[in-house]
């Protein structure tokens, strides 16, 4: 680290160390900001965009997701994860929100588990469709933390109010899966991911 600079006078001085507590304390928050205290953060609460009615669901046009695209694996499955693999590749009901570019077709890959091929899906928005639960869960887990410097008095002096910035965070979805649930659904053993 740099050494501290001379200055010409003990209020000098006094403003130095202030300014080297206000920068310590700055640091030693961005340092606490791990990982585990980001996913702790208030999720921000946003208002679904798709409104359909339970009529209008039944009703839809019953759409099956597919893979558009498959890369093969080298890797060898691990039979110990079969439970876990016929649980994800059940085929669930949901509805895909895009809530950073609404209505567009969210496009991502996927390989829930070693030996799998990775798998590229073009899910379209805002109508109910069938997919994998692996794919659902996906898009419910896909968020973004956004850190605000927030300005706070920290000290009054002779010359003034000296402000100092905290670090906040808030965690925001960015693609959503909302469940639908019908007695067709039901009957074909889709639970709640």
């Amino acid at each position: 680290m740099i050494d501290k600079p001379k200055a010409k006078s003990s209020l000098g001085d006094k403003e130095l160390d202030n300014a080297e507590k206000q920068f310590q304390e700055f640091d030693n928050q961005i340092k606490s900001m791990t990982l585990d205290r980001m996913n702790e953060a208030p999720k921000q609460e946003m208002e679904s965009q798709t409104k359909i009615s339970q009529e209008e669901i039944e009703k839809s046009k019953e759409i099956y997701l597919k893979p558009k695209r498959q890369i093969s694996s080298r890797e060898k499955f691990n039979e110990k994860f079969r439970d876990d693999y016929n649980y994800a590749m059940e085929y669930v009901r949901f509805i895909p929100e895009n809530k950073e570019i609404i209505g567009e077709t969210i496009e991502l890959w996927t390989k829930p588990f070693p030996g799998m091929p990775a798998q590229e899906w073009a899910i379209p928005t805002g109508k109910p469709i069938w997919g994998p639960r692996h794919l659902a869960e996906r898009l419910s887990n896909c968020k973004y933390h956004r850190f605000v410097m927030q300005e706070v008095v920290t000290a009054s002096t002779h010359a003034g109010q000296m402000f100092g910035s905290m670090a906040t965070d808030t965690t925001i979805s960015r693609l959503d899966a909302i469940p639908v649930s019908n007695r067709k659904s039901i009957f074909m053993g889709a639970k709640s991911f």
